[in-house]
C-alpha cells in the first residue's frame, strides 16, 4: 500500500504541475516542449501527462506543444499514448534507446531547443541520478524547468550542485516518506523564481494519501510533515533559527528566499514563522516597530 501511495503522490504532483506549467509556457511563446524521460519505467505517468494536454486541447490550439517520451523500450508507451485522442497543435514523439543516451539528440531533432521546456525524469529505478549531460540538455529551455525523482538515500546536496552547474539556479527538494527510513526524493529546479513559488503551491495542495508524508531533506531531525495547505512549522522554525545562528542576522526577504530555495516550505510559511518567533521573543527585529516588510532585519 505504501508503494502505491507514493506512486499516487508522484502522479498528482506531476499532473498538478503540468496543469499550471502548460498555460504559462504557451503564454510565453507559440512553442513549448515537455520531455518525459524513463517513460517505459512507469508508463502510467507518461499517459497521465499526455492526458493533461489532451484535456486542455483549447489551450494548445493555435500553439505548438511537443511531448517527447524517451526510454529504453518504448513500444508499450507508444501504444498507450496512441490510444489517447489527438489535439490540434500537440505533437507526441516516442524515442527509444535510453533516456540519457538519446535526450540531447531527441531535443535537437524535435526542434525543441530554446523554447519553454519542462523535463520530468523518474529516475527512482535507475542505476544513478541523471547525468550532467542530461541536465544540461534540459537546461537549454528558455525558460527551463525540471522535475526529477531520485531513489532513496540519494545525496540532495550533490544533486543540487549538479543542477546549479547545469544551469538551474533555483532548486527545491522533498522526500516522500512512509516511515523513518530514507525514501524517494522529488527534486524541482528552475531558472525562474515565480515557477519555484508555483511548484511549492502545487506541492502543498496535493491530496493526502494514506501513509505518505513529506520530509525536508535539510532537516537534521528528519521530522515528518503531514501534507496540508498550512504545514506544521516545526522543521522550518528549526532551520530558520539555525540559519540565523550561522548568518547572525538576515532580512525578512532573505529568510523568505531561504525557505523557498533551501527548504520544502514556501516563502509565505517563512513570514508566518518569523511572526511566531517574534511573538515568542526568540528573535528580535530592526526597526522594532512597523510592518514586517522585506527589509526588516531579524536577529537571534
Amino acid at each position: 500500500m505504501s508503494a502505491d501511495s507514493v506512486a499516487a503522490v508522484k502522479r498528482e504532483i506531476l499532473v498538478r504541475h503540468l496543469e499550471t506549467w502548460a498555460p504559462q509556457a504557451l503564454h510565453r511563446g507559440r512553442r513549448a516542449a515537455y520531455v518525459h524521460g524513463y517513460a517505459d519505467d512507469v508508463p502510467d505517468l507518461a499517459e497521465a501527462a499526455l492526458r493533461v494536454f489532451t484535456e486542455q486541447s483549447d489551450l494548445v490550439r493555435g500553439r505548438e506543444l511537443t511531448m517527447l517520451a524517451i526510454g529504453s523500450e518504448v513500444g508499450d508507451v507508444a501504444a498507450r499514448l496512441g490510444k489517447l485522442p489527438p489535439a490540434p497543435g500537440l505533437t507526441v514523439l516516442t524515442i527509444g534507446g535510453g533516456t540519457q543516451e538519446r535526450i540531447g539528440v531527441a531535443l535537437k531533432a524535435a526542434g525543441a531547443l530554446r523554447v519553454p521546456m519542462l523535463g520530468f525524469l523518474d529516475a527512482s529505478s535507475a542505476s544513478g541520478p541523471p547525468s550532467p549531460a542530461t541536465l544540461a540538455a534540459l537546461a537549454t529551455g528558455k525558460p527551463a524547468e525540471i522535475l526529477v525523482v531520485l531513489p532513496s538515500g540519494s545525496s540532495v546536496p550533490d544533486f543540487r550542485e549538479a543542477l546549479n552547474t547545469a544551469g538551474f539556479p533555483l532548486v527545491a527538494a522533498v522526500e516522500l516518506a512512509v516511515s523513518d527510513d530514507p525514501a524517494e526524493i522529488v527534486v524541482y529546479a528552475t531558472t525562474l523564481g515565480k515557477s519555484l513559488e508555483s511548484f511549492k503551491d502545487v506541492l502543498w495542495a496535493v491530496d493526502e494519501f494514506a501513509g505518505v508524508r513529506y520530509r525536508d531533506p535539510g532537516d537534521p531531525e528528519r521530522h515528518l510533515i503531514d501534507i496540508s495547505l498550512e504545514p506544521h512549522p516545526g522543521p522550518l522554525r528549526r532551520e530558520l533559527l539555525a540559519h540565523l545562528g550561522q548568518a547572525g542576522s538576515a532580512t525578512v526577504a532573505e529568510l523568505r528566499t531561504f525557505a523557498l530555495t533551501e527548504t520544502v516550505y514556501r516563502a509565505s510559511d517563512a513570514t508566518r514563522v518569523v511572526h511566531a518567533l517574534l511573538d515568542a521573543g526568540s528573535v528580535t527585529r530592526r526597526p522594532e516597530q512597523g510592518r514586517l516588510g522585506g527589509d526588516v532585519v531579524i536577529s537571534l
